[in-house]
């Protein structure tokens, strides 16, 4: 069993580490929006979202390497149409919330 430490041979351990300092402080951040922000509970969502949008890039960029594939990059398309996807249902299930009617 290896148990070497596993890193990228053009950035070695800077990248991984650059991303755990980032998502720790983006999720200090999102706890402050939600007990000491003085936003109301819309702005307090928005934030928490953004912060969200902005935790995956940093997830798919600086942990699972999205970009640097010498492959023909496959899971980027993947991505984009799960983003699609993603965006098509909530935007669906938002307008269904938003216009129900109710036929009897």
């Amino acid at each position: 069993m290896d148990v070497t430490p596993q890193t990228h041979p053009e950035h070695g351990l800077r990248l991984p580490i650059i991303g755990f300092v980032l998502s720790i402080l983006l999720t200090v951040a999102a706890l402050w929006v939600t007990y000491h922000s003085h936003l109301n509970s819309a702005g307090i969502v928005t934030a928490i979202l953004c912060l969200a949008v902005v935790q995956i890039a940093v997830q798919l960029f600086l942990f699972m390497h999205v970009l640097e594939s010498d492959d023909v990059p496959w899971h980027v398309l993947l991505l984009g149409l799960g983003l699609i996807l993603v965006v098509a249902i909530v935007a669906g299930s938002i307008w269904i919330m938003t216009f129900h009617t109710e036929a009897y």
